[in-house]
């Protein structure tokens, strides 16, 4: 008998109505007696060469309606495992192709070849990559001469990291796991980054960044502020998800003159909210950053370098502050969410890149009286089973 692929689960397989999974299926193909995927409506033509080996990508066999429903159905079912009734869905924001500006690669010298380049699915094996339709093509354009800088810098069967991201002044480069040896080292470091006009160059040789390259300070523009770069800072994956996620917060927030920004970073929100904002960051250098930059400019940010896990706002000081911006890491807020549960403040937005945390947290803060307004799911990480949301919670 044939089935019909339902739905997608949450890594990303096909699911038929027996409840079969079917890897590289999408909803609407017909699964033939032998186990053939005849092609449906919303199964599309994967469009790079790597797909499926590269563990970059999940879903380019899918069209981007089925993939918007695949990312909102990954919050519904989180929020409905917790018991918590589903609040209006917001339209999905999909980033575009080509549109990421930040990727951590991994290399390995063979031989006098090098591979760079994501891992393969479920494994250590490097895709050496050809083509990239997720990556901006600043950061692609560098992938073929970084071959040729790394196989001067790696021993035999070596593996190395490359971390990019495009910053205001062009590309910045950490190279992990690589020693720059004598002058001949120095030299290829440094003219590499002179012909390819790179922003910065740091390797990392397991002791932390050291800069063998800046011109001129790096810094990434957040909320029309030039923010000081550390080495390896958390940022949103796209330009184009960061402005969907603001927007969000932003509506969620509302009016609200004075607000907390907790888990703060470089300030990608603190930076573009109106009235006063208190940002709490426990990464010591990203919160010298956001506070060098807020003063320079005499924006209305106070920043406190505050480990949130070990030292959260307790309800009292939350109670000071109109509305509260919650951007935890992927493990959730829990201890935060406890004292924001009983605290006297009207409106939270809640970022989140964990839906099971997410729901896990929405479930506490409603036992307490807050109420789940909306949620606006955004995907970044383009092709991938990776979702962000903004949760609007009101009291």
């Amino acid at each position: 008998m044939t089935e019909t692929i339902i739905r997608l689960a949450g890594r990303g397989d096909g699911v038929t109505e027996s409840g079969r999974f079917v890897p590289l299926s999408a909803p609407g193909d017909i699964i033939a007696e032998d186990g053939a995927i005849v092609a449906g409506p919303h199964h599309q033509l994967p469009p790079c060469r790597h797909f499926p080996e590269c563990g970059g990508c999940q879903l380019q066999h899918v069209d981007d309606p089925a993939y918007a429903d695949f990312l909102a159905d990954r919050i519904v079912a989180a929020l409905a495992a917790q018991g918590v009734s589903v609040p209006e869905i917001r339209p999905v924001h999909i980033s575009p192709p080509r549109s990421r500006r930040r990727a951590s690669l991994r290399a390995r010298r063979v031989g006098g070849q090098m591979q760079i380049g994501f891992n393969a699915q479920a494994s250590h094996d490097i895709v050496d990559m050809r083509e990239c339709h997720i990556l901006r093509p600043e950061l692609f354009a560098l992938v073929a001469p970084l071959r040729g800088l790394l196989v001067r810098l790696l021993p035999q069967r070596a593996n190395g990291g490359v971390r990019m991201t495009l910053c205001d002044q062009g590309v910045d480069l950490l190279l992990e796991k690589v020693v720059v040896e004598g002058l001949a080292g120095s030299d290829a470091i440094t003219s590499f980054a002179a012909r390819y006009g790179i922003a910065r160059l740091a390797v990392d040789d397991g002791y932390g960044a050291q800069t063998l390259w800046e011109p001129d300070p790096v810094t990434m523009t957040l909320g029309g502020v030039p923010v000081p770069l550390p080495h390896a800072a958390f940022l949103q994956a796209t330009a184009e998800g960061e402005a969907a996620l603001v927007a969000a917060v932003r509506e969620a927030v509302g009016d609200a003159k004075l607000v907390a920004d907790l888990f703060a970073g470089l300030g990608t929100f603190a930076l573009s909210l109106g009235g006063k904002v208190y940002a709490a960051e426990g990464a010591r250098d990203a919160a010298m950053a956001l506070k060098a930059a807020a003063n320079r400019l005499q924006r209305p940010v106070f920043v406190d370098p505050r480990d949130l896990y070990r030292n959260p706002l307790d309800s009292a000081e939350l109670s000071r502050f109109e509305a509260v911006v919650l951007d935890p890491p992927r493990a959730g807020a829990r201890e935060q969410i406890d004292q924001l549960a009983g605290a006297g403040l009207q409106r939270l937005a809640y970022v989140s890149c964990n839906p099971k945390t997410f729901a896990r947290d929405a479930r506490i803060l409603l036992e307490d009286g807050w109420s789940l307004d909306w949620v606006k799911p955004v995907g970044q990480f383009r092709w991938s089973t990776h979702v962000e949301l903004v949760g609007a919670f009101s009291r």
